[in-house]
């Protein structure tokens, strides 16, 4: 059984793997696995790039995107011409598709798109062609200079779900997803604090970042810029903030990490 592994602590955002996609698909026709992918319009690898956080404390995340090989598409085609291989990938036979677009619009993952000149879904598939020709990885992963892309065997998909380093997207869904990820980011919460009388940043200040709900707190000080960056919080979650230094103490309360969070200059 294959299963796709994709290390985003490894991943530069370079776009290399979206490029070798298009150059394996675009224009060219794979007989049994796929017609030839729009120049234009498909991205059948995707890098999600996102700006996360605010000016001055900012960062970009890299995500390649492609087909999850869920399979829930399979069972909402009403010509049967989605299938499960052998090795678990899910494949749109091009022949049989009437482009109907029932797996487009019902694609958990937005991954499955609609050939309107070939009136045909297309998506991902894992270069299975390539893999039938006895290439041991698909084009994007030949292309990713840093090796983040790997199609890997498994006897069971058991080994990636219980790795903590791996996690699927929208896990939530309880899909039977063949593609994992290592590293994904998680919120942050990060700030500067600063002295306003001194006029000057506060260099090993104490701080406590506690879950509202959980009660779990994490604990750093700040660094040699009077920066903090808690890194990997909670998604959507309550936190407080309690700084300490010289004896006194600061706490800031009603921090959502619906998205990342810059406190900004916090005067103590």
């Amino acid at each position: 059984m294959k299963a796709i592994t994709i290390d985003l602590t490894v991943c530069n955002g370079c776009y290399a793997c979206q490029i070798g996609c298009k150059d394996e698909h675009v224009a060219n026709n794979w007989p049994g696995y796929a017609k030839p992918q729009p120049n234009v319009g498909h991205f059948w690898l995707k890098i999600d790039e996102k700006v996360r956080g605010s000016t001055p404390k900012v960062k970009i995340a890299y995500r390649p995107h492609i087909c999850m090989h869920c399979g829930t598409c399979i069972e909402i085609c009403p010509q049967k011409a989605i299938y499960r291989r052998e090795d678990g990938l899910v494949i749109i036979d091009p022949d049989k598709c009437t482009g109907c677009m029932n797996c487009v619009s019902k694609c958990p993952y937005e991954a499955i798109y609609y050939n309107k000149d070939l009136l045909v879904a297309q998506k991902c598939t894992g270069c299975a062609h390539l893999l039938d020709d006895g290439w041991k990885q698909p084009h994007c992963a030949v292309n990713c200079p840093n090796e983040a892309i790997k199609v890997v065997e498994v006897d069971s998909l058991d080994g990636l779900k219980n790795d903590p380093q791996y996690e699927a997207v929208k896990p939530e869904l309880g899909l039977p997803v063949r593609v994992f990820y290592k590293g994904i980011l998680h919120r942050f919460v990060a700030g500067t604090v600063y002295d306003p009388v001194e006029k000057e940043v506060l260099i090993g200040a104490k701080l406590s970042l506690k879950n509202k709900a959980t009660g779990e707190a994490r604990e750093l000080e700040t660094d040699w810029a009077g920066d903090f960056w808690f890194h990997d919080v909670c998604d959507n979650a309550d936190y407080a903030l309690t700084i300490a230094h010289g004896g006194k103490t600061k706490q800031i309360d009603g921090i959502s990490t619906a998205d990342d969070v810059n406190l900004g200059d916090i005067a103590f």
